[in-house]
């Protein structure tokens, strides 16, 4: 029973266990804060221009039955708002150097077929010059070295 007793200390006070609640904690607060963002401060902006904070209100009858497209509308706006503050911090966290945003997935190498990583410019295996798949600010220098390379951002407003 002491070994178990042991056994049960060292999974609750290793590092891990600390790290994930510790997340979790630092998680729960920060979606508490953009969302607040979103709904407290940009919502009410919508306000601002519609006259309303939310759509709810709007709805139209078929056959004795009430459509309520208004409340779809205003969950909507309120995920695209919050998808917008979200991108917005991403950006200006990357724009700092701040947190670990790489790229996640992968792209099969046309040469050698064997799968990199989404973002990759060589492959891993052969060695071979490949275009990512995800194009990351960092990389452009690199790749403008490359003949005959362009960039498939330029000309995009």
């Amino acid at each position: 029973m002491s070994n178990t007793w042991k056994e049960f200390k060292a999974f609750a006070m290793g590092g891990n266990m600390f790290d994930l609640a510790l997340g979790f904690i630092i998680g729960t607060a920060f979606a508490a804060l953009v969302d607040s963002l979103a709904n407290d401060i940009l919502l009410q902006l919508v306000a601002a221009v519609f006259g309303a904070p939310d759509f709810s209100a709007l709805s139209f009858t078929i056959n004795d039955a009430e459509i309520k497209y208004g409340s779809f509308l205003t969950v909507l706006v309120r995920f695209l708002l919050l998808a917008l503050v979200l991108f917005g911090i991403v950006k200006l966290l990357k724009r700092f150097g701040m947190g670990n945003f790489r790229a996640q997935g992968q792209q099969e190498c046309p040469y050698c077929k064997e799968f990199v990583a989404i973002d990759a410019i060589k492959c891993k295996f052969c060695t071979a010059d490949i275009d990512p798949g995800q194009l990351e600010e960092e990389d452009i220098e690199l790749l403008k070295k490359r003949e005959g390379w362009q960039n498939p951002n330029d000309g995009i407003a």
